[in-house]
């Protein structure tokens, strides 16, 4: 298992990006909406791994009430797995809490799924698998 990227939750990409760009000195992927988490993303390389922006694209989205209840900030921690699957049946088997049971779409194409920050000490977990 491999870190895969940091979602970082903002309230606008452009000035997210104005500010995240220059201190990674790359270019970010072009904006992607992703229906199933009801966000729109863009991403930039940090050495072998990215950085996430999130943006709310419904004002009742995850994401959209983490930033009214915590502000903007570092919202979840994603590992690269084989099978997302896979890492979310190991998790409960062992007695975590998954907010999914199933992987779903998510950004670039891959399929994604996450654990309940309860399982890891309030940390947001997410796995992702795909090329």
């Amino acid at each position: 298992m491999r870190l895969d990227h940091l979602g970082i939750a903002v309230k606008d990409l452009a000035a997210a990006l104005a500010k995240w760009q220059p201190l990674l000195g790359s270019a970010p992927s072009a904006p992607e909406l992703v229906p199933s988490n009801r966000v729109w993303v863009t991403f930039l390389e940090a050495g072998r791994t990215h950085f996430e922006l999130l943006q709310p694209s419904d004002p009742d989205s995850p994401i959209a009430k983490f930033i009214a209840h915590r502000g903007e900030g570092l919202h979840h921690v994603a590992f690269h797995v084989a099978s997302v699957d896979q890492a979310l049946a190991d998790l409960e088997r062992r007695g975590e809490r998954v907010v999914d049971r199933t992987s779903r779409p998510g950004a670039r194409g891959r399929r994604v799924g996450f654990a309940h920050p309860a399982a890891f000490g309030g940390v947001l977990v997410e796995f992702v698998e795909g090329p």
